[in-house]
């Protein structure tokens, strides 16, 4: 072998190695393009390749002229070398290379032409793919950056389904999640909605879901839907699912409110004040059942809807008043109208439902409530029957969909024809409240109007043909301390503006069942009054004041004639004695 040199030029690759490489590239060629899911990814890919390929035809061309240039005289180990001006390298066994080395030399060659040929196809043809994505990048950039910078809308998601998906039964979670983008649609419609979609067919499927996710006719669901804004009325149904807490009333007749917390925590109770009011309690868990402990049997306290104690609180009652509780039973604002009178004054608790009278007459007992008189009238009758009130309260029979959470009967029992009788019959109500109040009552002259309903045709309609039919009474602030205002217009509806002083609960705001309060005051007497009963109660009064003014002294009332009455007294002697079988004697003896 020749002489040996400080440094050792680089062998050149093997033909195997060549190979390997050729094959590997292809290889590695073929999983790129299989593995790209993403066009991010497979031009990321791509450009590598490039830039790989493209260094190792280089160097394979480096090596080539490198290997079999016989005029080259000298070879570097690098760069470095011929910058640092390092001598030539010979190699001692370039004249003695052997015939087996001579055969692979022209082997290699033929390995590394046909490489080369093979590489430049391929990175022909990448440098074409190349240039279409890179040609198809910019043009999606041109589509999502403008002239000036600002990135343009990002495409719009696919909401409402095609007939043939409608055609197929879809699962509740997918229906459910439509819900929230639908309402997410409507709440930025012109940003969001698909082109070529109007608002009413978002709308209409959302009611369609509705319906068949909270199991709501598709009549009540639309009119629910039309009191809220589309995010408002899905939180309203979803709060109808879930049970409201179970409140309590503190009867001040037999206890405090604090005394009764107290003796209740002490049973193993974990309750709470209420705190927009002074006499409710919330229950959040019992070990023993709190319609059972002996602080109820004793009357301290009644299971009662925390929207129940609205109307009465409104109501404001006064000691030694007259009160009338139109619809009374089952007696929660009644038995709390005496406690705040302090079982002064006259409450005529009335229920036109015989049967739930019971109910009424046993609260009654035992809350100790004194100053109560049940009656069993229609109360479309008052004031025929009785009249002159101080206050009335009307808790108006209704619809009860502000109380679904307890009755999930109403999502589909209710129809059209309820929202035109029970308004009808809660007008006839109303007028009649009026009509029972005096209006020159020095303390009260007050009349409250509630409902467990949402509906503004049972509420705000109502009040505000009262206020068209009596022009003698007024919407006066309820002076509650939580509350929405009511409708002063509704679906192009306009209602009379003192309406802004009713008040609304719904259970997705105040946690209470949905409610209705509105509280009029009675300014002056019902001029359309000319029943019988109304005059002879007219009459009947002016003729007592007319006798007190007047009294009768020394008058002839009360003769008596000594003779008519011995006769009378013998003719009843004899009827006696022959009942009893005797024979009376003609003359009486001495």
């Amino acid at each position: 072998m020749g002489r040996k040199s400080a440094k050792k030029q680089a062998d050149p690759p093997s033909l195997e190695e060549f190979q390997e490489g050729r094959n590997g590239g292809a290889a590695q060629k073929k999983r790129k393009a299989g593995a790209s899911s993403s066009s991010g990814e497979v031009k990321k890919s791509r450009k590598k390749s490039k830039k790989s390929k493209t260094e190792d035809a280089e160097d394979i061309e480096k090596e080539k002229k490198s290997l079999f240039d016989e005029s080259e005289e000298e070879v570097y180990d690098s760069d470095e070398g011929k910058a640092n001006g390092q001598t030539a390298m010979w190699s001692d066994d370039d004249e003695d290379m052997s015939a087996l080395e001579k055969a692979n030399e022209k082997g290699m060659g033929l390995a590394i032409e046909g490489f080369g040929s093979d590489d430049e196809e391929d990175l022909s043809e990448e440098g074409e793919a190349d240039e279409f994505d890179d040609l198809s990048s910019d043009e999606e950039g041109e589509s999502e950056i403008g002239e000036d910078g600002a990135t343009a809308e990002q495409p719009r998601a696919k909401v409402l389904p095609t007939e043939e998906e409608k055609q197929m039964a879809a699962d509740i979670a997918s229906v459910k999640t439509r819900i929230l983008e639908i309402v997410k649609v409507l709440e930025n419609f012109k940003a969001l909605a698909e082109e070529g979609r109007s608002r009413s067919e978002y709308v209409d499927q959302l009611l369609e879901d509705v319906s068949e996710y909270y199991g709501y006719s598709p009549f009540l669901a639309e009119k629910l839907f039309n009191l809220f804004s589309p995010e408002e009325a899905i939180e309203f149904f979803e709060a109808n699912e879930v049970v409201r807490p179970v409140t309590i009333r503190a009867n001040t007749l037999k206890t405090r409110r604090g005394d009764l917390k107290q003796a209740l925590i002490n049973r193993g109770a974990n309750v709470e004040f209420i705190k927009w009011n002074k006499v409710g309690l919330q229950v959040f868990e019992s070990q023993v059942p709190v319609g059972a402990t002996p602080e109820y049997l004793a009357g301290h306290y009644i299971l009662q809807a925390a929207s129940s104690f609205l109307p009465v609180m409104a109501l404001q009652p006064h000691e030694n008043e007259r009160i009338l509780d139109m619809a009374s039973a089952p007696g929660g604002k009644t038995t709390f109208i005496s406690a705040l009178m302090k079982n002064t004054g006259c409450v005529f608790a009335n229920d036109s439902n015989k049967a739930r009278t019971k109910s009424l007459v046993a609260n009654i007992h035992r809350l100790g409530c004194t100053n109560t008189i049940v009656c069993n009238y229609d109360a479309r009758e008052f004031p025929k029957v009785i009249g002159g009130f101080d206050r009335v309260l009307l808790d108006a029979p209704c619809s009860g969909t502000g109380v679904i959470s307890k009755d999930q009967q109403v999502k589909t029992s209710r129809t059209e024809k309820d929202f035109i009788q029970l308004p009808f019959l809660q007008k006839q109500l109303i007028l009649s409240a009026i009509d029972s109040v005096d209006a020159h009552s020095s303390t009260g002259g007050i009349i409250v109007y509630s409902t467990c309903s949402v509906m503004v045709e049972e509420n705000e309609a109502v009040v505000d043909y009262a206020l068209r039919k009596r022009p003698n009474v007024e919407l006066v602030d309820p002076e509650l301390e939580i509350g929405k205002p009511g409708f002063t217009s509704f679906r192009g509806k306009k209602f009379h503006p003192s309406l802004k002083h009713a008040r609304r609960y719904y259970p997705h705001t105040y946690n209470v069942d949905g409610f209705f309060v509105a509280k009029l005051r009675k300014t002056g007497p019902s001029h359309h009054d000319t029943s019988k009963a109304g005059a002879k109660e007219k009459e009947d009064r002016a003729k007592t004041e007319s006798e007190e003014a007047n009294p009768i002294i020394n008058d002839d009332f009360a003769n008596f004639n000594a003779e008519e009455d011995n006769e009378l007294i013998e003719q009843s002697r004899r009827r006696a004695m022959r009942k009893k079988g005797l024979k009376p004697s003609t003359k009486k003896k001495d």
